[in-house]
């Protein structure tokens, strides 16, 4: 059964999950994140079938979220780079960790220490805010009733 895409949805989340949402394509972008570059790499940290990686890779370099970089040494050779779309990914990245620790957390382990490199201090939770940087919850918002799509 063939996947349905939403390239020309007026919903901006089915859009977005076209482009990085089935759980290999964000899986990469995390690795990527962590500065994992080659193919061979990212194949021996996800433990992904070469065929299908090879497919993530091509879709998300098609769709702008990595760039592949011929890195000359010996022959050919790639590596994958973030590119500003990619690593604009980084608060979505870090928001469905801090939620998937929440409400499915790893058994023998606790949740993911992330700290801010320059003061050592871990970081907060990520948080819809207000224009004056008040959190806002799902009961604070409203879409208005001009904006054509709901996502």
């Amino acid at each position: 059964m063939a996947r349905k895409r939403f390239d020309n949805s007026n919903c901006s989340v089915a859009r977005a999950l076209n482009e990085v949402g089935d759980w290999w394509s964000l899986l990469i972008v995390l690795h990527a994140m962590y500065g994992t570059r080659r193919f061979v790499d990212f194949q021996q940290q996800l433990g992904i079938a070469k065929n299908i990686l090879c497919d993530r890779l091509t879709r998300l370099v098609e769709n702008g979220v990595l760039h592949k970089v011929d890195v000359g040494e010996h022959g050919c050779r790639y590596e994958y780079r973030l590119t500003d779309k990619g690593r604009d990914l980084f608060p979505v990245v870090v928001a469905l960790r801090q939620w998937g620790d929440k409400w499915n957390p790893a058994p023998e382990q606790g949740p993911l220490d992330l700290r801010d490199k320059a003061t050592s201090r871990p970081i907060r939770s990520v948080q819809v805010l207000d224009a004056d940087g008040n959190p806002l919850d799902l009961r604070d918002v409203f879409v208005p009733e001009h904006t054509e799509g709901h996502g």
